[in-house]
């Protein structure tokens, strides 16, 4: 099975930033789609954003009542399809960037994006990656995350991981909703009527609060990270 993998993040300045931004956690995410069914997906995106008028790049902050039903039909459409989402979730005061990360935030960052795609990677599955565009201080972290992929995983095929703008992409878009809901959900806020509407509908389907999953969630997976 060919698969692309697309992935976003939420909060990662905390990790050189902390008790400066009010969220707690980070959350890096991807969604995982059977390659043949791209197309299909993101012409099924295409008719909920016409019906719905909404012609703007889809994030979760900019979820509110007057295009929440647009939002819940995103929702209904990677939950009534075959794609999948992973993500990890990570507690910022815990992360020890000088004993692990040779006192590198970006090298942290990178490492942690290796976490998320390796436990998910199958062998004889081949994979395309796509990251929302980040500018980083050594121009060679995406190769490098790509290289150690490749050698981790030698009964896969790790076709390619590549770096794209988030406006170009739908599924890129999808994955921050995603993980938007997860940060909002683990870092327990509730000051949007609309926000908590949404993850309603997520929790709907997945018949339980959003909290960290077994191992074996196929679907809406989440891996809190504790640190001994």
């Amino acid at each position: 099975m060919h698969y692309e993998i697309y992935c976003d993040e939420r909060c990662p300045d905390l990790l050189s930033s902390k008790g400066i931004n009010k969220n707690k956690h980070i959350v890096i995410g991807g969604v995982w789609i059977e390659k043949n069914k791209r197309d299909k997906y993101k012409s099924s995106f295409k008719k909920i954003r016409e019906d719905n008028h909404f012609y703007s790049e889809v994030k979760w902050r900019y979820v509110s009542p007057s295009q929440l039903n647009f939002y819940l039909k995103i929702a209904d459409l990677f939950f009534k399809t075959r794609m999948r989402f992973r993500c990890i979730v990570i507690k910022s005061e815990d992360i020890d960037l000088d004993t692990y990360h040779k006192s590198d935030p970006e090298l942290g960052f990178y490492k942690f994006y290796y976490q998320l795609l390796y436990h998910w990677i199958e062998n004889s599955n081949s994979y395309n990656i796509f990251l929302d565009f980040k500018q980083n201080r050594l121009k060679n972290r995406i190769k490098k995350l790509e290289e150690v992929l490749i050698n981790s995983c030698p009964s896969s095929k790790i076709v390619s991981v590549q770096s794209i703008k988030s406006k170009d992409s739908i599924f890129i878009q999808m994955a921050d909703i995603l993980i938007g809901a997860v940060g909002y959900s683990i870092d327990e806020y509730s000051t949007s009527d609309s926000k908590i509407k949404l993850i309603r509908r997520i929790e709907e389907y997945l018949k339980h609060p959003i909290r960290p999953t077994p191992k074996y969630e196929k679907k809406f997976n989440i891996f809190k990270i504790e640190f001994k």
